[in-house]
Order: structure tokens, then sequence, then C-alpha cells
């Protein structure tokens, strides 16, 4: 049985203790938390020191900001990694695992005007490389993971399915950098996803789940049994991450997602 956890956001609550409970008599078995920029992520970490040691359990990081390693300013490409390091120590210090990033997100899209990105695809590879060396190699000095999470065509241009993912990665050589798999981008971007999932079972390091419109599994039309019978083919022992908009009564809806994937084969 996989291990699901909750992103923060959607739990009740306000402080990390309280959200905890709500999550534990949910039956979810962690946090996910959300980092957003201007080193705000390091800021908390006396609030997250404290709640470890009140039995809070947060493995894992999803990033919440504007700009990303893959942006087409230099500067802020600088300013996105220096943030993202951050986040790697940080998630480090209290124990977790690893951090989530997409390459880029909302810059820009192929598949809306004006169509033609200002920087050629050789370019954009060169940015990505540089990037996740750089911050692959930050992780493994902390002793975490920096999973890199594929977007959907509307929202990226550059990283959309996992094969691109795992070309990146290939590249870069280091174990230190893995796949952040999402059910919901993977609805709209993979052929097969459950096929994807065995393909390159050994880049994979972190999953989210939403289903096919975005809200909470079990309120859309994604195939959940295929999904997650090939993450246990794969042996995959991380958590299932909810990462989803709600529908219906938000407490409720949260409440019902590790019941749902239980159900369906977690």
């Amino acid at each position: 049985m996989f291990k699901t956890a909750a992103q923060e956001q959607l739990l009740p609550g306000d402080t990390l203790q309280q959200k905890w409970e709500f999550a534990q008599a949910a039956g979810y078995d962690a946090i996910e938390l959300r980092a957003k920029g201007d080193l705000h992520f390091a800021s908390r970490l006396p609030e997250l020191k404290q709640a470890l040691a009140d039995g809070v359990v947060m493995p894992t990081v999803c990033v919440e900001m504007l700009h990303f390693f893959g942006a087409f300013d230099p500067d802020l490409r600088r300013d996105a990694i220096a943030q993202m390091k951050s986040q790697l120590t940080v998630i480090a210090e209290i124990g977790g695992r690893g951090a989530q990033t997409p390459a880029s997100y909302g810059m820009f899209s192929t598949r809306l005007p004006p169509f033609e990105a200002p920087r050629s695809a050789e370019e954009d590879r060169e940015v990505l490389l540089a990037g996740l060396t750089e911050l692959g190699e930050h992780a493994k000095r902390e002793g975490v993971q920096l999973y890199l999470e594929p977007l959907n065509r509307y929202e990226d241009h550059m990283v959309n399915r996992l094969e691109q993912a795992a070309d990146l990665l290939a590249t870069v050589g280091l174990d230190s950098v893995k796949i952040g798999i999402d059910s919901y981008h993977m609805n709209i971007e993979e052929a097969d996803p459950a096929a994807s999932i065995l393909k390159y079972a050994d880049y994979i390091g972190h999953a989210q789940v939403s289903d096919s419109n975005r809200f909470q599994p079990g309120a859309g039309h994604l195939d959940w049994p295929a999904w997650l019978s090939a993450l246990h083919a794969i042996s995959y022992d991380g958590y299932l991450a909810a990462e989803c908009r709600l529908t219906g009564d938000p407490v409720d809806a949260v409440r019902s997602i590790p019941g749902f994937l239980r159900g369906a084969g977690a």
C-alpha cells in the first residue's frame, strides 16, 4: 500500500500541527509542503523544526514561485536556482526526501500565439541541463533529491513528457535528480500513462496526484487502477501527494482522497 500526503494548503487548520491532526484522521501519512520565493521557505525553518519535533511528517516540498530555473531571463534563472538550493537545504534540515519543481510554468506555450519561442530548442536544452546539474549537485551534497516535473503543453513548452525529462536526466547523470510525475499532466501528455511509468521507472522519484480535470482523485475519468498498478509494478516507495483543486465540500473532498486511492489500488 502506498503512503499518501496532502499538500498543506488543502488541509484545514492554522498550524502544521492542526493540519497534521486532520490529515492523520483522514488517513494521510504525511504533509507535502509548499515553498514560495524570496527565501520564504527558509524563513519558516523554526516553524518546520517545531512541527517536526511535534511529530509532523513532511517528506517533500513543491515550489510555488513566479519563475523557475528554465526562465528566459538570466537574472530570473539565477534567482530561481538560488531559491531552489535554499529549499533543498531546508527540506534536508527537517529530514525530508526532496523538492519538486517544473522547468517553467506559464512562461511560454508553442500551442498558443505567438507560437515561436524567443529561445531555440538547443538553447532551451543547454539552460535546462545547466540548471539541473547545478541543482542536482547541491541536492547530492544535502542528501536529498530534486524532482523535475513535466507539465502539459499549455503550461510549459520545454518538458511535457516523461520521455523528455528522462532524456535530460540521463545526460545530467546524477542520482539526486529524478522525475516528479503528476497524474494530471500525464493524462494530457502521455499516450499511455501506465506504460510511461513502466518505461521510465528508473527515473521516477516522486508522484503527485489529481484527476483528469485537476480536481481530487475520483472526481474525473483518469484510469487510476492502471496508473497505480504501474507504480506497484516498479516498486515505487515514495508518497502519493495530493496536489489538486477541490470540487464539492472542500473538507469532505480532502478526506475522500486516501480512501479513494486505496480502493483504486494504492
